[in-house]
Parts: structure tokens; sequence; C-alpha cells
């Protein structure tokens, strides 16, 4: 995914844009970088790779670099970015949150107009450059976003910074969030709000869908109104935000727990304790507990010292590794226990599968799996939520083609497998996305008695959708239910 932070100031603003990048840390493993602007010295630009290190310490020894009373910053899991430009519409740098669907189409039409594409990331397009020039096909800056908002197939968030303030521009179907907040002298835009209690901001407006506002030292200016329709993900809550953020008003941890709460409150599993998979499955863990009337026990712990990030590498043997290491059981927790665990999700399974056996070698009596959120049936065409390359390798799918041909897990897939898998009808797969459905159970049994668990239950909709707060229109359930596939 990805996550930015621009700030405008009367003073100097790199301290405030340092700290408010950093804080976007946990979106993102790839790259980092800022822009700053001086009306005196212009644009001064820095981008480092994240994948090995940290934002702050390959940023925090250059930043006397930086000047300006305005900047951008931003954690990406994609592209090198900011982008700057000089054009018709004047200077500018560029950041976006964005996945981008038709990127190859959208660059071969404009090589096809004579425009030229000199930017690529690890051999690939960048995304963000094409946003740039999209942007610059408009007249003003906010005709330049409309376009990118009727020709990009996906999501695209962004912020400009311009010789005349920062441009934040949400993106169409408001997928992904930003917030605006203030403080004496100063204005902010994040995609976490997580970064402004330190800084003394103030949140005080969450950007609607293809909304796009300007900020100024001294305030906020609204350049298009927003849309009344949203989509905005679900899985900010789930797995992406930070405990302390707040998306559409409504807070991570606060959700978490909620939705912790009502799944304890309805199970009727007899279990020792509940406890947590760090980092995203602490705050459900906590609301099933209290709901479950069962101690909070911390049978896994994460090992922060160096493992601090929530994100993997997107080699698989090395994603294996990493989950391994970073995360240590308890035993004097675990032995004789019969333990309760929760997570965000489960995609490939593969980990869990391992962890499992491994707590039971320690001495767990009985595992159990509580799940944020329901099963993942459809890969994500907006956000990127998880590295699977293909929806063949989420764990339901597999289960699906199994139950659908009657056949054997263990016999290896072949292509004609893969075929048939991702083939299955639309209204075949809902009903496997049913909740309690006869598809539905069996699925779920399935993967439990694949991932050796004593149970296995997963969160409805309509839980989440009610901790979350807003209407279910407003949310993004596709990865649940194969749901608002017709805005692409």
């Amino acid at each position: 995914m990805g996550g930015f932070f621009g700030t405008i100031s009367h003073k100097k603003c790199v301290t405030d844009l340092f700290y408010g990048t950093d804080y976007q840390s946990h979106l993102g493993t790839r790259r980092g970088g800022m822009a700053t602007y001086n009306a005196e010295t212009g644009f001064v630009r820095r981008i480092h790779k994240l994948e090995n290190s940290y934002f702050r310490s390959q940023f925090e020894n250059g930043l006397d670099q930086f000047d300006g009373t305005s900047g951008i910053g931003i954690i990406s899991d994609t592209d090198a970015q900011p982008m700057l430009y000089n054009s018709h519409l004047g200077r500018f740098a560029l950041v976006t949150v964005a996945k981008i669907n038709n990127k190859e189409e959208i660059a071969q039409q404009l090589l096809s107009e004579n425009m030229h594409l000199s930017e690529f990331s690890s051999g690939k397009i960048n995304q963000t450059e094409l946003v740039g020039l999209l942007i610059l096909k408009g007249k003003t800056f906010v005709e330049g976003i409309e376009n990118v908002y009727r020709t990009v197939k996906g999501s695209c968030s962004m912020l400009l910074l311009t010789e005349d303030g920062i441009i934040a521009a949400r993106d169409f179907w408001g997928r992904t969030p930003i917030i605006i907040g203030k403080k004496d002298g100063a204005m902010a835009a994040t995609s976490e709000s997580t970064a402004f209690p330190n800084l003394d901001y103030e949140t005080t407006h969450f950007v609607g869908p293809g909304e796009i506002v300007r900020l100024r030292a001294d305030g906020m200016e609204v350049l298009r109104k927003a849309e009344e329709h949203m989509q905005v993900c679900s899985f900010l809550w789930i797995y992406y935000g930070f405990p302390t953020s707040f998306y559409e008003g409504k807070n991570v941890e606060e959700m978490r727990y909620e939705t912790g709460r009502v799944m304890g409150e309805e199970d009727e599993t007899e279990v020792d304790n509940a406890g947590g998979i760090p980092d995203s499955g602490l705050g459900m863990a906590t609301g099933y507990a209290a709901g479950h009337k069962v101690p909070y026990q911390r049978c896994i712990s994460k090992y922060t010292p160096t493992w601090p990030r929530s994100f993997m590498p997107t080699n698989q043997e090395m994603r294996n590794l990493v989950a391994k290491m970073k995360l240590i059981p308890n035993q004097s927790m675990l032995k004789g226990k019969r333990c309760l665990f929760c997570d965000d999700s489960i995609v490939r399974g593969t980990q869990l599968r391992e962890n499992t056996e491994a707590l039971k070698n320690l001495g767990a009596k009985e595992v159990h799996m509580r799940i944020a959120c329901p099963p993942l049936i459809w890969g994500c065409p907006f956000i990127n939520f998880s590295a699977s390359k293909s929806e063949m390798e989420l764990i339901t799918r597999r289960v699906i083609h199994d139950l659908e041909t009657h056949s054997d897990h263990t016999t290896r897939l072949d292509e004609a497998d893969k075929v048939k898998c991702a083939n299955i009808p639309e209204d075949r797969l809902k009903t496997y996305a049913t909740t309690d459905s006869p598809e539905y159970k069996a699925m779920v049994a399935e993967i439990a008695k694949r991932l050796n668990l004593d149970s296995l239950k997963f969160s409805k909709i309509d839980t989440i959708i009610k901790a979350i707060g807003l209407p279910k229109c407003k949310v993004c359930t596709h990865c649940f239910d194969g749901s608002s596939a017709h805005t692409l």
C-alpha cells in the first residue's frame, strides 16, 4: 500500500515533515521519499530504498539538505517517489498511494500522444509518473486530477506540492484516506491521523471521495466537492491502520476491540485464555477476552528490536522465515492450556499451519483461531491488500477447488487445475461466501483441518460493518463477498 504526509507552515517544515512521514512506515517497505519547496531556492527531493533499512536511518543525517516552509513525504510499497515536474501548470512534486490496474494501457496511450516516460522502478512503469502526466493534460490542477479519476482503473490518492500550497486529492471512490490537520500557523495532510498528536496537529477534516483541497499555512480551500458515494477499504481498520489512527471518524483500535468483543460474546467454545497474533490481532484479542470472559494473555510476543514492521518481503520463502523469526511463543502461557488466538486474516495459511504445529509441540493442549474478517475469497483489485500474485494462492480458493472437484488437496495443482479454480462461477463462489451456508461451513471446516486447528471461526460482514459504523454501501468488502467490482 503506502502512506504520505504533507505540511505547509509559516516556519520551516522539515521537522514535522520528517516525523510525519516516518509515522507512515507501517504502510510500506520499498521506497521512502521527501520533497520540500522554498520560494527562493525551489524544490529539493531525496528518495531512498527501504528494503533493508528504515526511513529514519536513511533520512535523519541528511535533513539539513531540505529547506522550505512546505513539503511532502511518502512511504511507498510501489514506486520511487516523489516525482518532480516543470510544466505549464508550474513546478510541482507529486506522491501517490495508488494501485493502477491499467497502467500499461495508460502508458501506451501517452506514448501514442508523443509523451515520454522517463522513470522506471525495478524495470517497470512508475505509476506515479503516469499520474503526473495525466494531470499535465489538464488546463488546471483540478482538471488534470479529474482526468486521473476518469482514466485510472483501481485507486489513486495523491498530494501535490506546488508553488502555491499543497493540493490533496482523495481517490474518486475514497478507497484510501486523507486526513487534514491544523495547528497554529500550519496545516497538514496525511494517510494516518496517527501522525498528528505528537506534532500538535488537530484533525479538522476527513477528505471525501473525489474531493480536492488546497492547503496553505493559514487554512484549507475546497477546489472540488466530495462525491456522495464511497467505497473505503475495510482492511484499513482490520489490518493496515495503526491502532491510534482514525478513518471517517472511527478509531482503528476501537473497531478491532468491538469486533473481538462481539465474537467473544457469541462464541460458545471453552478456552483458558485469549491472545492476539501481533500486531493487528491484539486489539481484537482484548475485545474477545472481555466478551468471552476469559483472561487476555500474551502467549505469543513480537520481537520488536529488529522486527518492528508489519509488512513482509515479496519472496515467499523469505516471508515464511521472517514471519517465524519475529514471533516468539511463551511456553509458560501455553503448556496444558486451551489457547485461543485472534488474527486479522488468513491469506495462504502456510505460516499459520507451521505456527499451530509449533504451539502444540510447546505444550498447548488446544489451539483455536478467530479471524477479524470473513474468509478472503476474492483478490483485491483496488489497494493490493496481500502480496498474492493470484487468487489461487488464497487457501479459500484452493479449498473451494478441492471441494468442487472432490480433489485430494495433497496433489499439487497443475495449470489446468488452476484454470478450473479461477473459473468457478461467481454465483457459486458466493455460496461459499455466505456465512453458515452448507458450502461455507464445509470450507471453514476444511481450512481448520488443513491448519491443524481445534476450531476456526471468522467474523461476519455485518459485525465488521457495525463496528466500523458506516453504511454497508460505503465500505468495500469485495474480497469477502465479491461486491463493488463494477467500480473498476
